[in-house]
């Protein structure tokens, strides 16, 4: 009778804990959330009443400078609406749904002595790829000639977003992975764990913080939250001696949970971090966001760091000891206990940071997002192998290359059905993994 109070106790301070957390942070008043998403630079469109969650954007400039006054029309899916260019040359749209619109620029209204790019479409059809805000480019200038992008540049292009998405996964895999090597649990509450980062950087943004603090912060409690979930929950658990089966069951229940605390603080709309609209790079004939590249540099510096760690410190030979033996590792001295409560924290801190990157990769915060990814997560970890750290990078790299690329020949709302179809060829023919050993498997 006296145990079932003992096992409620760690898992109400936790969940009255997080929403103690979420809900301050999140409380800010909504004249400062109103200023977290782009509005449109004139009043002149026929955009419905209600703030729209599709967006359709851009930037006009020339060899001078921002080009402002320019009338733009968007048409399709039943909907028409219009924006002029502001004094730093942007505009933005909303529409009503994602779908195709044609988007053209009313060249009546340029600068005299300023023309549209020869060979620019016009009008330029723009189609969403599962991305609440989608961009249409308008090159201006004489002499300068735009032409279709060859299939050897739509590629690299690929590529390039593919090896940012894989490395995004990698982070929140990786942390997966750890908790997996060293426990043997499954944590369906992963996800939420990756959509707290950029829901608590969201908070922080909205209350004034600068956008690296407010990361920071985002992360630091990312991490936290990994280390009170071990030491209030999993730790009591692992001393009870509760099988994996429930203790996984018990992750989709915290999972379920702390999911729908965030959607009572937070809130079902999509909201955009800052920053969250980033111009388009050219690197030659490529062209890139900046916010994907990013991405790409500070998931690789950080997975590089998760390496040196594993493999140049006690800390890192510690941790591989006890996921390989966990027995054997407290028979020689190791305090096994206090290194999965380190493997939770680094968990969450991964976690956090991978929630923040895909927030600006998709664009949007939304309060199942972590729901959204962990299924690519987990084909990640599955295809490198169950509990191996690096076949949990390699794999997320493949999955994101294959997501990417896919698009090439799939209709772009298809490219997640095809990652996931890996995860299921792969547990066919080979459970292990591309770099897991058969006995992790059953």
């Amino acid at each position: 009778m006296l145990a079932m109070p003992k096992l409620v106790r760690p898992l109400g301070t936790l969940l009255a804990l997080l929403a103690i957390i979420t809900g301050i942070i999140l409380s800010a008043p909504p004249s400062l959330a109103s200023t977290t998403s782009p509005e449109p630079t004139s009043g002149a469109t026929s955009a419905p009443a209600e703030p729209s969650r599709y967006k359709i954007s851009g930037v006009l400039r020339n060899t001078d400078g921002p080009v402002a006054g320019v009338r733009i029309t968007a048409t399709g899916e039943g909907f028409s609406g219009e924006a002029t260019t502001g004094e730093n040359g942007t505009w933005s749209i909303g529409v009503p749904a994602q779908g195709t619109y044609q988007v053209e620029v009313d060249v009546s209204t340029l600068p005299e002595g300023v023309n549209l790019a020869k060979g620019t479409p016009n009008p330029r059809e723009v189609t969403f790829t599962n991305t609440s805000n989608a961009a249409a480019v308008f090159p201006l200038g004489e002499g300068i000639v735009v032409q279709s992008a060859s299939f050897g540049e739509i590629f690299v292009e690929r590529l390039i977003a593919g090896l940012s998405f894989g490395l995004l996964l990698a982070l929140a895999s990786v942390g997966l992975s750890l908790i997996y090597g060293t426990t043997g649990l499954t944590n369906f509450a992963h996800g939420e764990m990756v959509t707290l980062g950029a829901v608590l950087m969201f908070g922080f943004s909205v209350a004034g913080f600068p956008i690296w603090l407010a990361m920071l912060l985002g992360v630091a409690l990312g991490g936290a939250f990994g280390w009170i979930q071990d030491g209030w929950l999993w730790k009591p658990l692992r001393r009870r001696g509760t099988a994996l089966i429930p203790m996984m069951i018990i992750s989709i229940g915290l999972a379920l949970a702390v999911r729908y605390t965030i959607l009572f603080n937070f809130g079902g709309a999509t909201q955009q971090l800052p920053g969250a609209s980033s111009p388009i790079l050219e690197l030659g004939t490529i062209s890139i966001s900046r916010n994907t590249l990013i991405s790409l540099v500070v998931s690789l510096v950080v997975i590089v760091m998760i390496a040196l760690l594993l493999l140049k410190t006690r800390l890192g030979k510690a941790t591989r000891a006890v996921a390989d033996n966990p027995a054997l590792a407290a028979a020689s001295g190791i305090d096994v206990d206090r290194v999965i409560r380190i493997v939770w924290t680094v968990g969450g801190v991964l976690a956090a940071l991978g929630g923040i990157l895909w927030a600006y990769y998709r664009p949007g915060v939304t309060f199942n997002m972590g729901q959204q990814i962990l299924l690519l997560v987990f084909a990640g970890v599955i295809l490198g192998g169950l509990g191996t750290v690096f076949g949990a990078l390699v794999g997320s790299v493949l999955v994101g290359l294959f997501v990417e690329l896919s698009t090439l020949w799939l209709v772009a709302d298809l490219k997640y059905v095809g990652a996931l179809l890996i995860m299921i060829v792969v547990l066919l023919f080979r459970p292990q993994g591309i770099l897991g050993r058969r006995e992790r498997v059953g």
